[in-house]
């Protein structure tokens, strides 16, 4: 499984082709946050998320055949791939569910991604994306539990942990609050911070809660995902590596439900004018709802990691 040196070694590789997102505190301190929390922009990253991290390390850092990339995603992982594709110059072949929405979709198209809408769920794109692999010869990039990718996704809290070092006031970071899908954001994080002592606070929507059934059985299992986060945190199954090192490194893991979620994006939205989907707004539904409270002096990071969703699903 990936470790802290191989997030460093990614974080110099991507470093000329990602956005340094900014770090923000609350407005004003308002919805009653302290002082001590700060947030981290990935909603602002290329492609809408931190996703973009972890497909240009993983095509950087391997040969691409000619056949180019093939993935499976509900819409950010191939948004992410389609654009380093782009960017690089290999073709991408981007198979999503049907339940991906529009406006994922778009972004794919226009980065000249071959796009193919398959089944309901994740696990049915990914099959067909696997299939692809097998008759094409395609390098198949995993959306959660490819080691270079998952690398990739820590860059952001490396990259967190020293703005937040350079922050008036902060001088650093005590937790971080990070949202799973499939694993792989998570387990960059841990990989990232866990040498620096920092904790690791795991949020999970009650609709998609991979890690906590699989902390439970003591491996990862299947799980039926719904709710208004299952098209972005909607994996049926943690990732083997993200898995392992949550088992090695987490310090909690929460469950929020959408309510939760859903008032989390509008205090977004009317507090900071920002809008990050539902996913995106899934570790600051855990301190919006109370479910995570921050200690006296507590330095508590929020990755915002994703804003692709249409506004008019948080404005209604």
């Amino acid at each position: 499984m990936p470790n802290h040196a191989d997030v460093e070694a990614a974080h110099t590789r991507i470093r000329p082709w990602i956005r340094h997102t900014p770090v923000i505190a609350p407005a004003e301190r308002a919805g009653g946050f302290p002082p001590s929390v700060l947030f981290k922009l990935e909603v602002t990253q290329r492609t809408g998320s931190f996703k973009a991290r972890g497909a240009l390390n993983a095509m950087l850092a391997a040969p691409v055949p000619a056949a180019g990339v093939v993935t499976a995603s509900g819409g950010n992982h191939g948004a992410a791939v389609a654009n380093a594709a782009l960017r690089l110059g290999h073709p991408a072949t981007i198979f999503v569910p049907e339940t991906a929405p529009q406006v994922k979709v778009d972004r794919l198209l226009r980065c000249n991604a071959s796009v193919h809408r398959v089944g309901r769920v994740y696990a049915d794109a990914y099959n067909a994306a696997v299939e692809h692999q097998r008759h094409t010869g395609a390098r198949f990039l995993h959306a959660y539990d490819d080691p270079l990718v998952i690398a990739g996704q820590g860059t952001v809290a490396a990259e967190f942990l020293a703005q937040a070092t350079g922050t008036d006031g902060f001088g650093g970071l005590d937790s971080v609050l990070v949202a799973v899908g499939g694993g792989g954001l998570l387990g960059g994080v841990l990989a990232a911070l866990a040498p620096h002592g920092v904790r690791v606070v795991a949020v999970e929507s009650s609709g998609t809660p991979t890690l906590a059934r699989a902390l439970a059985a003591g491996h990862p299992v299947e799980v039926e995902v719904h709710g208004i986060a299952a098209d972005s945190l909607g994996a049926r199954r943690i990732g083997d590596h993200g898995f392992a090192l949550a088992q090695a490194h987490l310090h909690a893991n929460l469950l929020v439900e959408d309510d939760d979620i859903r008032t989390a994006q509008r205090w977004l939205w009317q507090d900071m004018r920002l809008i990050a989907e539902a996913g995106g707004a899934t570790a600051l539904a855990a301190l919006t709802s109370g479910r995570y409270q921050v200690a006296p002096g507590e330095r508590v990071g929020v990755i915002l990691c994703g804003g692709n969703t249409d506004p008019a699903t948080v404005l209604s």
